[in-house]
């Protein structure tokens, strides 16, 4: 973890984040409360993330780049700005397409497997 100085009961800086890689090629730094997780995904270009499921609800947006998302019997290319919403047990995959592909996810609850 980051500085003990500098440590906040509200303000998660990047020293402070938990660091994990999920798949290769897809790094994420997340941060929770008591019943909410923030989740900063970054993909390298073509990385993808396998389809899985899982019992926590998910939303989140695009911040950068391009991704190809597969959601249940739905696909769809996802740009900045766009958002998805993955209901706990639905399968779902992500592809990375021409380039850094950065998404912040939410989850309830706290993916305990993330910290």
């Amino acid at each position: 973890m980051g500085n003990e100085e500098n440590m906040s009961e509200y303000f998660v800086n990047s020293d402070d984040r938990h660091r994990r890689n999920i798949f290769p090629g897809v790094d994420i730094q997340t941060t929770a409360g008591d019943h909410i997780m923030l989740s900063l995904v970054e993909f390298e270009p073509g990385a993808i993330v396998e389809a899985h499921s899982h019992p926590h609800e998910q939303a989140g947006m695009v911040l950068e780049g391009r991704a190809h998302f597969f959601v249940g019997d739905e696909d769809r290319i996802l740009e900045p700005g766009d958002m998805y919403t993955i209901p706990g047990g639905v399968t779902h995959r992500v592809v990375a397409l021409d380039g850094v592909v950065k998404a912040l996810d939410v989850f309830h609850p706290i993916r305990e497997d993330y910290l």
